[in-house]
């Protein structure tokens, strides 16, 4: 049973896009309008070039924006405050999974590749705000982006996670290659599941997987 899997976790970390909200509500289909604009005004390049420089860069780095800063110096902040600033009118409260949440035995944390005001904004249009000890955004992480090991290393130092007393719950297969080699439990949260040594655990309800471990 997936509970005595977790008997030992003290920590469970979330992500937020696709994973503490369904895939349904299609945020990431805004952020990519922005972020296709941005590079498009950043790098002086037509809408096909930029469209195809953001898919790129994401397969590359993780993220667009490492690919912006690492090959064309582009200032993280201005980015991250543009392609954030979307309508979050998609997202509806979720009253059962705040539940869930909150009674997760010990430290509850968030730590996404946005930024950390705007996981705020997506958690209290969620319901989930107040639930966690800690949000922490790309920014934290000094701009290091999820699936760097570098990147969840800097977050968990800077929140004292113990990681092999801790859980991973993640909608990226690939951000979960670092935390399984730091010894965390990992859960693929994801409509399909993915086969790979570095997934424990899969669910396509989030809600229905917590149940189970409380």
């Amino acid at each position: 049973m997936p509970k005595k899997a977790f008997s030992h976790v003290t920590t469970w970390v979330f992500d937020l896009d696709n994973t503490l909200y369904p895939p349904q509500a299609r945020l990431f289909d805004q952020i990519e309008v922005r972020i296709t604009t941005f590079v498009m005004q950043a790098l002086n390049v037509d809408r096909p070039t930029a469209n195809m420089l953001r898919q790129k860069y994401w397969r590359e780095y993780g993220t667009t924006l490492t690919g912006l800063m690492r090959e064309h110096n582009v200032d993280p902040e201005p980015y991250l405050v543009d392609v954030h600033d979307i309508s979050l009118d998609a997202l509806k409260p979720d009253p059962l999974l705040a539940t869930q949440i909150r009674a997760l035995p010990g430290r509850r944390i968030v730590y996404t590749n946005g930024t950390a005001p705007y996981a705020k904004r997506v958690l209290a249009a969620r319901g989930l705000n107040g639930l966690f000890d800690a949000v922490y955004g790309v920014e934290h992480a000094k701009f290091l982006p999820k699936p760097e090991r570098a990147a969840f290393e800097t977050i968990f130092h800077l929140d004292g996670v113990i990681t092999q007393s801790a859980a991973m719950f993640e909608d990226e297969p690939r951000n979960l290659q670092a935390p399984h080699e730091m010894g965390m439990r990992t859960v693929h949260v994801a409509a399909k599941p993915y086969a790979a040594d570095h997934i424990h655990h899969h669910t396509d309800d989030l809600l229905n997987f917590l149940n189970l471990l409380t």
